[in-house]
């Protein structure tokens, strides 16, 4: 068994895994104290439905969803890389170029950006995947030098990922919104690459509302100060991150997290079952909460019984 941030793994002999996907959210790749109510479900049922989606561009791990919080699927070798690719100059990508940075991932970034501003062409920019502590940024030659993929797979990787992130952005644009960036996860299975973990959620996601985002990048082209008391509306995790930071945590060495109050907790499930029907085009079904375990044990039991795996 392994526990992840916000995921519990168990591996079912040597070809299967078992992903429950809990309440649990992190941020600065610290565990917050309190858990938010649906957010594994949201996550599960919309990584099942994206990975659906986009099995014709490159196969992936999930062979079931047993229970609302339970993925069951194929067991890769992971890729020691997290690969995001980003549209904008949002999250941790502007906090550098703020701190006077040109240059992220080994990928530079033009002089005269704003925060928001879009890039030209979407950029890919790899962070190391942590076992613990904090992930870091990572270039394409230090990939490649410490053998975390070959070259041939990293050229495929790069050809997958934006073919993903334009599939993503369309998706979201027909419902309304703006995907800013993402990050994928990939993995070996019989030395062919696959898509492993989630896809396009709210945890490895940035969405914006299109109205919203419009409407601020035309007042501030009238106002340059417009940014400062009004942004774009956000779907994503980024919120949590900014609500931290305004109280004074970053993740970093020395820092206490803040009080989390019980009504900050139900404003995050909200923006969770929000961003759950706004892509998925569905009416969000809350799971029952009670015996939460025993109801995914029984499920997923049932499931490795019936399918005699």
């Amino acid at each position: 068994m392994y526990g992840g941030k916000v995921r519990d793994v168990y591996a079912i002999g040597d070809n299967l895994l078992v992903m429950i996907a809990t309440d649990r959210i992190s941020a600065f790749d610290v565990i917050l104290p309190k858990a938010i109510p649906y957010k594994g479900q949201v996550l599960n049922q919309l990584a099942a439905q994206f990975l659906d989606e986009t099995a014709h561009i490159i196969p992936n791990w999930l062979m079931a969803v047993p229970d609302p919080n339970v993925s069951v699927g194929l067991k890769a070798e992971p890729l020691r890389v997290e690969l995001v690719i980003r549209g904008y100059l949002v999250g941790h990508a502007w906090r550098e170029y703020k701190s006077g940075k040109r240059t992220i991932s080994g990928v530079d970034m033009p002089d005269g950006l704003s925060e928001y501003d879009g890039f030209g062409e979407p950029i890919i920019t790899p962070t190391t995947k942590a076992l613990s502590g904090h992930d870091e940024d990572i270039n394409e030659t230090e990939i490649l030098t410490r053998r975390l993929c070959t070259q041939e797979e990293w050229q495929q990787l790069k050809v997958y990922m934006r073919e993903l992130f334009k599939h993503g952005q369309k998706m979201a644009s027909e419902r309304g919104l703006i995907l800013a960036d993402t990050k994928y996860e990939f993995g070996r299975l019989n030395n062919k690459l696959i898509l492993i973990d989630e896809i396009h959620t709210p945890d490895s996601s940035r969405y914006f509302y299109k109205d919203s985002y419009d409407e601020f990048i035309s007042k501030r082209a009238k106002d340059k100060d417009v940014e400062i008391f009004e942004r774009p509306k956000q779907l994503s995790k980024e919120f949590v991150r900014e609500w931290l930071m305004e109280r004074g945590f970053s993740g970093q060495i020395g820092e206490s997290l803040p009080n989390i109050d019980d009504e900050f907790v139900r404003q995050v499930s909200e923006r969770y079952i929000e961003l759950y029907e706004k892509l998925s085009g569905k009416t969000f079904e809350k799971s029952s909460s009670d015996d939460m375990l025993g109801r995914i044990e029984k499920n997923v039991i049932d499931y490795l019984e019936s399918s005699s795996l």
